[in-house]
């Protein structure tokens, strides 16, 4: 129905139209009727023109129409309409009521009067409906775009309203449209506002919200949408890393942040992560790009050891202000190691050099010699890798092995090199042989002095003096006489009584020699010391 004039659809009947039996063609609708038992409901809205049919009939015109409501005429073809009258009967017996009012609505009958006497009667219901209108929807707590759009925080909780006004009734209805669902009805209801509220709003909540009023006499509805868009970010901070480049005095620095809602801004610079936001220049400008990885690549001039790289995320779900970071500090690489290493000929050594410290980790090779040749691992040279250690180890070492090595360590920083001297011993072959002749010379020697000791004073060992009264009894002289010179013997020496089983005793007379400091006095001595001696009674007597 157009908001202009209500009009409706005629079909035909056939009937007797006077007294020649003519017959006639009467259309009519399902609001007209001869016996009045049909109505026809028309609706208007305020201000409308509407047209009330009462009955169509070729091109005659009726010759009377009375239209009444509630039992008052309200309209007849027979009164003439004054000028700028809002309710006239037209020509066809139509009830024409400009600029509708709310109290226009009611039924309306009619009684139509055709040539030859003919009258047809009709009922038309008119409703004045209004609405919906001032529809109005309502969103938040949310962030308005510049666009309209609104924007919510993951994890927050959103309120909806809606209202409108419409005549008689109306209906109001929420309904949502996201990227897995396409107009799904949330709630409704035929109240004026309408409320729903979304806890704990997640990634999937985003999409088009719609509130429909609706009018079920009019027909008429009237949509207000809002798009909701759902700002997130993840829980973890960007990750740094790094990656070789082709010349090792290059590096390539990568910063990552995936997993946010819209794209974040991501920036290189200086600092650290509790610092300000990187102000480090980088060749002609900020190295910031916007998107969720971010590469820069700088050479060694632009780097120093203890230097600070910051990546940096910017995001509107961040509080204002803010961001998140992360960061490393650069360090050159420290090779360490024994620089004096000593092997033997023919044996093994394994050269070791360790480096843990750098960032980015340095990249540690063995040279050799002052040319730093690279050294080709096989069976002679065995390279291997523990973790931060490198080990050189050389098999069957020979003199052209020695010299000096380099633990050559580099990263985009800097170079550093450990020095490590080797040196070869090729006498060691004779060594355990040396030692082992002089031990046991030293082992016979030992025991030959100590035979030749006890040989010479085993007649003080036969007296019960042992060693530990040699030097002190140095003086006494213990004589032994042989058989034959036994009888020259018993006539110097005194007798003692015999035995009871008959054998002779021998007496021994021991002589006290004076010590070496008093030599000079006994030899001018002698000849009266030894009448002395004939003289004096015999001395410590021993039983052979």
């Amino acid at each position: 129905m157009s908001a202009g004039i209500s009009t409706y659809s005629p079909d035909s009947r056939h009937c007797d139209c006077g007294e020649g039996k003519t017959n006639c063609t009467v259309p009519r609708s399902a609001a007209v009727s001869d016996s009045d038992s049909t109505e026809t409901a028309l609706v208007a809205a305020p201000g409308d023109v509407a047209a009330l049919p009462c009955y169509a009939v070729g091109n005659e015109t009726p010759i009377l129409t009375t239209w009444v409501k509630n039992g008052q005429e309200v309209a007849s073809s027979q009164t003439p309409a004054p000028a700028g009258q809002r309710v006239t009967v037209t020509n066809d017996g139509s009830l024409r009521i400009g600029r509708v009012a709310p109290g226009d609505e009611g039924t309306y009958r009619c009684s139509s009067t055709l040539p030859g006497n003919y009258t047809f009667h009709a009922r038309v219901s008119l409703r004045v409906s209004t609405g919906p209108e001032n529809v109005s929807t309502s969103v938040g707590p949310a962030t308005a775009l510049s666009n309209g759009t609104l924007v919510v925080l993951r994890g927050s909780s959103v309120s909806f309203h809606c209202s409108g006004s419409s005549y008689p009734s109306q209906r109001l209805t929420w309904a949502f449209s996201g990227a897995s669902s396409s107009n799904d009805s949330l709630t409704s209801t035929a109240n004026t506002t309408l409320d729903f509220r979304i806890e704990d709003v997640q990634p999937g909540a985003q999409g088009v919200y719609s509130c429909r009023a609706h009018n079920p006499v009019s027909g008429q509805a009237v949509n207000r949408s809002t798009q909701l868009l759902v700002y997130y970010v993840p829980d973890r901070r960007p990750d740094c890393a790094w990656a070789p480049a082709r010349d090792p005095s290059q590096v390539r620095f990568n910063c990552t942040w995936s997993g946010a809602y819209p794209t974040p801004t991501l920036l290189w610079g200086d600092g650290d992560d509790q610092g300000d936001p990187p102000a480090h220049r980088v060749g002609s400008g900020y190295a910031s790009d916007r998107g969720e990885s971010l590469s820069l690549m700088l050479n060694r001039s632009a780097l120093s050891d203890g230097q600070t790289l910051r990546c940096a995320a910017r995001h509107p779900a961040l509080a204002a202000g803010t961001e998140t970071s992360c960061s490393f500090t650069l360090k050159s690489p420290y090779p360490e190691g024994e620089p004096l290493v000593t092997a033997l000929a023919a044996t093994s050594v394994t050269l070791t050099c360790t480096e843990d410290v750098s960032l980015p980790p340095a990249n540690t090779t063995w040279k050799r010699g002052l040319q730093q040749e690279d050294i080709v691992p096989g069976s002679k040279y065995v390279l291997f890798n523990d973790g931060p250690a490198r080990r050189l180890t050389i098999h069957n070492i020979s003199k052209e092995d020695e010299g000096v090595y380099f633990c050559r360590s580099e990263n985009p920083l800097a170079v550093r090199e450990l020095e490590v001297y080797l040196t070869v011993k090729t006498s060691s072959a004779y060594t355990g042989v040396i030692l082992g002749v002089f031990i046991a010379a030293l082992i016979v020697g030992s025991a030959v002095i100590v035979a030749k000791t006890l040989h010479f004073n085993r007649h003080r060992m036969c007296l019960g003096n042992g060693f530990g009264q040699m030097e002190e009894d140095s003086g006494d002289v213990l004589s032994l006489v042989e058989s034959d010179d036994e009888q020259i013997f018993r006539d110097a020496v005194p007798q003692l009584p015999p035995i009871a089983n008959g054998h002779q005793t021998t007496l021994v007379q021991i002589h006290r020699i004076p010590s070496s400091d008093h030599e000079d006095a006994e030899t001018a001595d002698t000849s009266p010391q030894e009448d002395t001696a004939q003289t004096e009674p015999p001395g410590d007597l021993l039983t052979l």
